[in-house]
């Protein structure tokens, strides 16, 4: 590839900047970012690009096109881009939640423009192009969505680009995307927010300082929970449907560990327990985690 535009240069957008230089996949990368801050940061940092506010000039010349922004701007920026689009482009995101989004492209994207959505599974609590890393996607998972009118070409050269960074590839629809992530992603991070919410509605209740005598579990959950609002936001608001079913089957069970709790049931809560941690080995077989303890320590 020759030019590659990442719009949006956070942790996801420049740490595939670093990737994308670090492996010479393309001779030239534009940034387009509308956040003063992160671009001073760009600047101070050197990262290898060149930011842009010239969409008309560079679009027409371009090979690949990231959006690397929260879900909620897809519209804004498409609706921008639009006029300058050619087919042989090839379009991409990195977004977590794929079925309404794609919806929304199919909808205001102009006729005989192909996007094929990826999902890096990759990314931490923190964000800016601070903390982008160039290994961030290494031996990690990227979804890629394919449709009944995906470009089959477009899909085979983002398959060899998300391999060349160092990813594991996944092809799936839409649809299939948002039931898995659902319970794989957007829940833990629900339950996260809300795990630290009732700890500090729970401190002001019973007036203790507990959050200094926070735990390796509140810890953790903290972590999760201090990742960006308004991504997450958006992530719960398009994968809307998906994530109400699941939080339905959390709550089913929390009412079950409740009963076996308050009458005492050591079978039924044994059982529980054991199975749960069955699951902690099979994603350490699957190389999904190492099996270190960690606690927020290291």
């Amino acid at each position: 590839m020759k030019n590659i535009l990442i719009i949006g240069c956070g942790l996801i957008g420049s740490s595939l900047l670093r990737a994308i230089s670090e492996k010479k996949i393309a001779k030239k990368i534009f940034v387009y970012e509308k956040s003063k801050s992160n671009i001073l940061k760009i600047k101070k940092l050197k990262l290898p690009c060149e930011i842009t506010n010239d969409l008309k000039q560079i679009i027409p010349n371009l090979d690949l096109i990231i959006f690397c922004t929260p879900l909620g701007e897809y519209e804004k920026i498409i609706l921008k881009i639009n006029r300058y689009l050619l087919p042989k482009t090839i379009i991409t995101d990195v977004g977590s939640s794929k079925e309404k989004s794609m919806d929304l492209i199919k909808r205001k994207l102009k006729k005989g423009i192909f996007w094929t959505s990826s999902h890096p599974i990759a990314g931490s609590e923190v964000s800016g192009p601070e903390n982008g890393v160039k290994n961030l996607f290494l031996n990690k998972w990227c979804i890629l969505i394919k449709e009944k009118n995906t470009n089959r070409k477009h899909l085979l050269i983002l398959t060899k680009f998300w391999k060349k960074i160092g990813s594991k590839v996944a092809i799936m629809d839409s649809k299939k995307h948002d039931t898995i992530f659902s319970m794989t992603s957007h829940l833990p991070h629900l339950i996260a927010y809300n795990l630290v919410k009732t700890a500090t509605d729970f401190e002001k209740q019973q007036r203790y300082e507990l959050i200094k005598f926070s735990a390796g579990g509140l810890r953790d959950f903290s972590r999760i929970a201090a990742s960006n609002e308004i991504m997450w936001r958006d992530i719960f608001f398009n994968n809307q449907k998906n994530i109400s079913k699941v939080i339905d089957l959390f709550i089913k069970n929390l009412r079950s560990f409740k009963r076996d709790i308050q009458f005492k049931n050591n079978k039924s809560i044994i059982k529980k327990l054991v199975n749960t941690k069955k699951v902690r080995k099979k994603i350490i077989k699957l190389k999904q985690d190492i099996n270190k303890p960690d606690f927020g320590r290291n």
